[in-house]
């Protein structure tokens, strides 16, 4: 297979991948336990930074908390191959990134950061590493955060 149909492939699966994530937070929103088992494995797992009770996300996905708990609006969604990455803030007191692991379709880890800059870094090369995502700091003005580094 030649560089272009690669990064065509490619292509693809991260826009199928952000539209299932997408699917996701609509169904999280509406209280669609139906979609949200469609998307999510039964195994799904799950890592937390940030405040204690501020794990919103995964009340809602366990069904602890009704979607009128906390309203996530994505402010950008971003793939990097089989990861996504969500990002959003209300005013300058809440901001939270989730990072979605998918496989064949299914998410199977779920990152959660609230009120945590994040930066994720591709390190598979041993001779240099490559910024591939990071926080909007504009998105929370001047605020100070814990700040962690994703690697993949």
């Amino acid at each position: 297979m030649d560089a272009k149909n690669v990064d065509t492939t490619v292509a693809v699966a991260e826009n199928q991948n952000k539209a299932t994530v997408n699917a996701l937070y609509k169904a999280v929103a509406t209280g669609d336990a139906t979609t949200v088992a469609g998307v999510v494995t039964s195994d799904l797992e799950w890592w937390f930074h940030g405040p204690q009770n501020c794990h919103h996300m995964m009340k809602m996905l366990t069904g602890i908390s009704s979607p009128s708990a906390f309203k996530f609006e994505p402010r950008s969604i971003d793939a990097i191959d089989d990861c996504v990455i969500v990002e959003g803030w209300e005013g300058a007191q809440v901001y939270w990134v989730h990072v979605w692991s998918l496989k064949d379709g299914l998410i199977t880890q779920f990152r959660e950061y609230f009120n945590t800059w994040l930066t994720v870094t591709d390190f598979r090369s041993c001779l240099s590493s490559i910024l591939l995502w990071e926080s909007h700091p504009k998105a929370v003005g001047k605020r100070s955060l814990p700040e962690l580094m994703l690697a993949i």
